[in-house]
């Protein structure tokens, strides 16, 4: 069976979810770092996904984590990961008759599956021919082969007759579209998917978890945070082969904490009685939120730069580390000045873990973004907030007033005269009590008149 090129199932390639070799080689002690117990939460591709990228980040991990990707891609089908994996590190021996082998089973197994799904198009049967499509998609996407997987899922649109099989095909295509970094299909299922009756706790908490990654990896940090904090607790390996549990507070915690307001941060973090469940997983997180939000700034960037190395090893978030911590940096230059008419910069810079000169230039940013309304006094080193002119902001606020006033006075009497005449509106609810219809044109002239002359 060949599969074509139909154009209503074009598949976009989307990003590999592994990186290049040029990935700058991050630091990170065993100590702060356990291997086993963190990829011990991922099942499948995801799996062989993160411990590939962790090999290519980390020196510390390199060797450990080709090893173990190694061994986990050899309990499986996917030659062309294999290869992949060889042509990156040299010094591994390739396995040539595994690949063989592998290679035959592939085949044999791919004309069976497509001689299973012939026959159940000449019997004309639509639930076998769902049931061989799903079959063959599943292959291809062992092998890896996720262009063709996710054609085969597709295809599978036509035949479904439930609802629950509609969101069998959707949650395919997505996870599909989260292993070959293509998350416009991710996006589009997600939504196709949640149009579906009875969704239960587990496939709600896969969707808002699968719609957060999108929004992270397009860069839309409050979606992403809105949409984590949505997800239903579910610690039990339903999500393993896309994202983990701590993953979630992870992801959600640091893009609340950048775009987040205080008030939206206690009542959609801090208070949220499902989300603190995710917090509890990643102690260091929440308490880094806590002291975000209780003007603890010190604190709360100090945790950030011990989880740096560690978040850095992490697939999804490596490429928005540093936005991430910028964006939450800025927040907390500009949370800490809030309250003060001036402050000494020494102080400021001591508060930050920073020198003065550092700081001024993040000011200065800040300022010419309009983030704070602040002037520097870089010879006294002092920073004075602007004063606004209250008396203009007071004159404005009387003319709004007024004007406000006047718009609703003339409704009044326009109203008042449309009842003195018994004129009426055509009501747009055919519910509602009809009323007689009366139109006089004169009548509107007058009125519009009226109303002229009292604006």
């Amino acid at each position: 069976m060949n599969i074509d090129n139909d154009e209503d199932m074009m598949v976009e390639s989307g990003s590999t979810t592994t990186t290049g070799s040029s990935v700058q080689k991050t630091s990170v002690s065993s100590n702060v770092f356990d291997l086993d117990n963190y990829i011990s939460g991922y099942t499948g591709f995801t799996k062989i996904h993160r411990l590939m990228f962790i090999g290519e980040v980390s020196g510390d991990f390199e060797a450990e984590a080709i090893d173990r990707a190694q061994r986990e891609i050899k309990s499986g089908q996917n030659v062309e990961l294999y290869g992949h994996l060889i042509s990156k590190i040299t010094s591994l021996k390739p396995d040539f008759q595994w690949v063989d082998s592998t290679n035959k089973r592939n085949a044999q197994q791919l004309e069976k599956l497509e001689q299973d799904l012939n026959a159940a198009k000449s019997n004309m049967v639509k639930d076998a021919i769902r049931i061989a499509h799903n079959e063959l998609g599943d292959h291809y996407y062992r092998m890896g082969d996720f262009p063709n997987a996710l054609k085969c899922y597709v295809r599978t649109r036509d035949y479904c007759t439930t609802s629950k099989q509609i969101l069998t095909m959707c949650f395919n295509i997505i996870r599909t579209g989260v292993d070959m970094g293509n998350f416009i299909h991710v996006i589009n299922y997600v939504t196709k998917a949640e149009q579906t009756s009875d969704l239960d706790q587990v496939s709600l908490a896969k969707l808002r978890s699968a719609m957060g990654l999108s929004n992270l990896e397009t860069g839309k940090y409050n979606m992403a945070a809105k949409k984590f904090i949505e997800a239903p607790f579910d610690n039990s390996g339903n999500l393993s082969d896309m994202i983990s549990p701590q993953d979630i507070a992870v992801y959600g915690g640091l893009c609340a904490l950048a775009t987040f307001d205080r008030a939206e941060l206690k009542k959609k973090v801090i208070d949220h009685p499902v989300f603190r469940n995710y917090l509890e997983l990643v102690p260091e997180i929440r308490e880094l939120i806590n002291d975000f939000y209780n003007s603890k700034y010190s604190s709360c960037l100090n945790y950030l730069e011990k989880l740096r190395p560690t978040l850095q090893l992490d697939i999804h978030l490596h490429d928005h580390i540093d936005k991430l911590y910028s964006k939450i940096r800025s927040k907390s230059l500009i949370q800490y000045f809030s309250p003060f008419s001036s402050i000494d910069l020494n102080t400021m810079a001591v508060a930050f873990n920073t020198n003065v000169q550092s700081l001024e230039k993040e000011i200065s940013k800040l300022i010419m973004d309009d983030s704070i309304s602040a002037r520097i006094d870089s010879h006294n080193k002092r920073l004075y907030a602007r004063k606004t002119d209250q008396r203009s902001v007071t004159f404005e606020k009387s003319l709004q007033v007024g004007r406000e006033f006047q718009s609703n006075a003339n409704d009044s009497l326009l109203r008042l005269n449309m009842l003195n005449n018994n004129l009426v509106t055509n009501s747009a609810n055919p519910n509602q009590r009809k009323e007689d219809k009366f139109f006089d044109p004169m009548l509107m002239m007058q009125m519009a008149q009226f109303n002229q002359q009292h604006r």
